[in-house]
Parts: structure tokens; sequence; C-alpha cells
């Protein structure tokens, strides 16, 4: 459903995105993951046509993007950011405004605008202007316009950014419903627990795509010992074990620690005897299957050591 060879992006001397080799399948959640600034939204406008690429080519449900624009427009959904519908109107003028822009009649949208908002349970707001509307209803509402034209693949640009948990998990529920009915969803997220619901991710960096696997390959492909640690003194404790042989890394997670250690470099032994030789005893050290945080973090850790 989605290819591209060698696909670059400049703005002058910034290289948006470089040299980008990716395929997705029908039926499939890609998920592009990845820092402000990686290159996910250029990445997805390139995608779109909505952006010229510099160098390589990309192909959208079988056409061009860059010499059959306008068949790769008619066969997709975007949504992008920030939220572009009208405030002023309902969220019913709202659709059938787009229904319009589509030029889909009375008969054809009607029937679909029903299922969109059982679907969506946005039923009970139907007279509400867009404006009125929660964070989370404001992205069911784009959603539903962006449907209405029956696109083959959905293009979402950090669809969730903003929105509570609560909507958010409402709003996935309605992608694996989409997908069912044999959408094919291309989606960008900073949140990596969003991430874990995709059948595959890439992980981009700086522009470059630096890994793509299923969440489930990609924790078992790091190559490094994770260790989950928790210690009255964090901060204390991070700034000694960072200076112990075979330690990669040390991250603050949330009330914890997480340690990357080089397989066969030191031993968990040893860094507990140097944390309670230092009055710094961890009440819990353990092994753990490291989170695609932990992946993400590390890979572009090894990167940047790699480039120096």
């Amino acid at each position: 459903m989605i290819r591209a060879i060698g696909l670059t992006r400049r703005f002058g001397e910034l290289t948006a995105v470089e040299h980008l080799d990716l395929e997705v399948g029908r039926g499939e959640i890609f998920g592009l993951v990845g820092p402000d600034g990686a290159g996910k939204t250029t990445t997805l406008r390139l995608l779109c046509g909505l952006l010229d690429a510099t160098e390589g080519e990309a192909w959208v449900i079988g056409h061009n993007v860059a010499r059959e624009p306008d068949a790769v427009k008619d066969g997709i959904g975007y949504m992008a950011q920030r939220f572009g519908l009208y405030g002023d109107l309902t969220v019913d003028e709202n659709m059938n405004f787009y229904a319009d822009l589509f030029g889909l009649s009375k008969t054809e949208f009607e029937p679909l605008i029903q299922r969109l908002l059982r679907m969506t349970r946005m039923e009970p707001f139907r007279k509400r202007q867009a404006q009125n509307l929660s964070g989370g209803m404001k992205q069911k509402l784009a959603l539903m316009c962006t449907l209405l034209h029956h696109p083959q693949i959905l293009f979402l640009d950090e669809p969730t950014n903003g929105v509570d948990p609560v909507s958010r998990r409402d709003f996935w529920a309605i992608l694996y419903q989409l997908v069912r009915d044999g959408l094919t969803v291309f989606v960008t997220t900073a949140y990596l627990d969003e991430a874990e619901r995709c059948n595959r991710v890439g992980l981009m960096n700086k522009g470059r795509l630096i890994r793509c696997e299923s969440p489930k390959a990609l924790k078992q492909t790091l190559g490094q010992a994770c260790y989950e640690i928790e210690t009255p003194d964090q901060h204390a404790a991070r700034a000694l074990l960072q200076h112990e042989p075979g330690v990669l890394s040390v991250e603050l997670y949330g009330a914890k620690l997480h340690l990357f250690l080089s397989p066969g470099a030191s031993t968990p032994e040893a860094l507990e005897a140097a944390l309670t030789a230092h009055h710094l005893a961890a009440t819990n050290f353990r092994e753990i299957v490291p989170s695609l945080e932990d992946v993400f973090i590390g890979l572009i850790r090894k990167e940047g050591k790699d480039a120096a």
C-alpha cells in the first residue's frame, strides 16, 4: 500500500528526511515514532503528496506520488496535528460541509454519517459547535470527516497529542475497528505506549529511519541487558553507576532507574556491591524486558557513539 525508495527532503542546509526506504502492507497499522524534529511530519506530508521530494520516489496505493498526486489524494485520508475543522459549525454541519467538498450525494453520505456517529459515540453531540467539544471529541470529529470519502489508507499525524488517556484509548479502539474493515493506517506518534499497539514500528531520529520491526522484535534485538533499580537516592545512584565498568547508560524512569549493561562486561552483583559501599543499597535490582522507550533510547545512544 505504501512504498518509498531513497525518499529525501531538504530545506536549505537542513535534511529533514534522509534516504528513507519503507514498505507498508494492506491492513497494517504502521507507527512512525520519534522525538520532535525527527522528520515524522515531513515523511507523512511527502507520502501524501503535500511536499515534493528532493530525492527518491514514493508510491501509495500503486500510484507514484510525484506523477499521480490526484490519484493518491483520492484514495487517502489525511489528518493533521492541528484541529482543522470549523469551530462555529456544529458536528453535523462540519460533516455535511466535508461531504459536499468530496462531492457525495445525500443518499451516499447519510448512512455513512450515521455509522460513523455510532462508531465514535458522538451521536449525543451532533448539534454542539466544534469549538465547544473536548480535545478527544474534536479528534473524533476530524477522523469522521477524513473517512467520508472511503479512503483506503488513513494518514494520522500525532492524532492523540494532548488528548486525555481515556479518549486516547477510545480513539485507538476506533482505529482497530477500521483496520478490521480493511483500512490501512499510517500513524505518527511521540507516545511510545501507543507504538506498542501497532503491527510494526519505525523508529526515526534526525531524519533517518534507524530501525523498523514489530514491537516484540524491537525489544528482543537491543543486544543489551536492561535492569530496573530502586534506591533511596536516585540521582546519587545514577551518578555513581554511570562510571562503573560495563554500564552503557542509566536513565531515570519515574521513581526507578533503568540501567543498560554490556553483556559480559560486569555483573549485577558487582554493581549492587558498589551501591552498598556508598550507602545507596538497592531495594530492588532485577533484569527486565526493555520497554520500547528503553529500546529507542538505547538505539539513539548507539547511533551517537557510532557517529562520534
